[in-house]
């Protein structure tokens, strides 16, 4: 039975938490890598980074195919050699993931060895509690190893949120409050979040701040009210960034998220435009009226609604 669960667990249907994740990972990229491992970013050139198709993988014993979430192909600096990234979110619990993720790595060098010097498999692991998850897989006989995989994990549940307060990574910001913190630091937590997009808003668009906020929200609902106290009192902490304080609070008024959606329509942002009507809806906002904004069908608004709000 924990083998068919296992297999049948990759064809699953993606949640909104899934959707936003990966837009988040597309979006931020770069800033992802330099985050988690800054001695992988030092040797990446990103100015050549595409996004390949959505593979479908065969397992080894023919019987099901599995696709890989994220896959990406960018250059060693300096080098003329090409490097493949798989990036596989895993929001679950799975003692035979770290074999799942050899399959996806030997079915990738057989297609691609040729073309690609290196192949990084990197697995983020967003369930709650995430400690010490096995990212290895060892083979050995007569105690020699004839085999030996391992690849890049990030579990985090096991970072710090403290850690990165300081920084103005907007990978870091969106993933705050799903990092390691107790009861009593909420408040604290939050109050660091919107420091960051403070920070964030002096460099980033409207629809890529709302992409931030969108993936934010899914770990640490808001609370406007709440929010507003708190960004007041970081109007009175840094006064230096009142003017920007008194521009953040419209990222939750009709007038912010339809600035954001025209700039991601300029743009050509079209996740940016779905990430923003998703956040209208959920923050209760009439379904014509995002309709209107947007420029999207009724129809396509209530698709959206049924999908990604409960």
């Amino acid at each position: 039975m924990e083998e068919d669960k296992e297999r049948s667990e990759p064809t699953r249907e993606y949640t909104p938490h899934d959707e936003a994740f990966k837009k988040l990972l597309q979006t931020f990229f770069a800033e992802f890598i330099e985050l988690f491992f800054p001695h992988v970013h030092e040797l990446l050139d990103y100015s050549q980074t595409r996004f390949l198709m959505q593979e479908q993988l065969v397992d080894v014993v023919g019987e099901q195919a599995l696709t890989l979430d994220l896959l990406l192909e960018t250059k060693y600096k300096g080098e003329d050699a090409y490097v493949l990234v798989h990036l596989e979110p895993q929001s679950y619990r799975g003692s035979r993931f770290h074999e799942r993720m050899f399959v996806y790595f030997s079915r990738l060098f057989e297609r691609h060895r040729k073309r690609h010097k290196l192949i990084i498999p990197i697995a983020i692991f967003t369930m709650d509690h995430a400690r010490d998850e096995v990212n290895s897989l060892k083979m050995a006989v007569s105690g020699r190893t004839v085999l030996y995989f391992r690849f890049l994990k990030v579990e985090l549940s096991s970072q710090h949120w403290r850690r990165f307060i300081d920084s103005d990574n907007p990978v870091a910001a969106a993933l705050l409050a799903k990092m390691r913190y107790n009861e009593s630091e909420i408040r604290e937590v939050r109050f660091a979040y919107l420091r960051m997009l403070l920070r964030l808003r002096r460099k980033l668009d409207d629809a890529k701040l709302a992409l931030i906020m969108s993936v934010a929200d899914l770990y640490n609902k808001c609370d406007i009210r709440e929010d507003e106290s708190l960004l007041q009192e970081l109007g009175e902490k840094y006064p230096e960034e009142g003017d920007i304080v008194d521009k953040l609070m419209p990222a939750w008024s009709k007038e912010g998220y339809e600035k954001g959606i025209k700039e991601g329509i300029e743009q050509g942002m079209e996740h940016g435009v779905e990430t923003v009507a998703i956040n209208m809806l959920r923050e209760g906002m009439d379904p014509d009226f995002v309709s209107k904004v947007t420029g999207w069908p009724e129809q396509k608004i209530a698709e959206l609604r049924k999908r990604f709000t409960k």
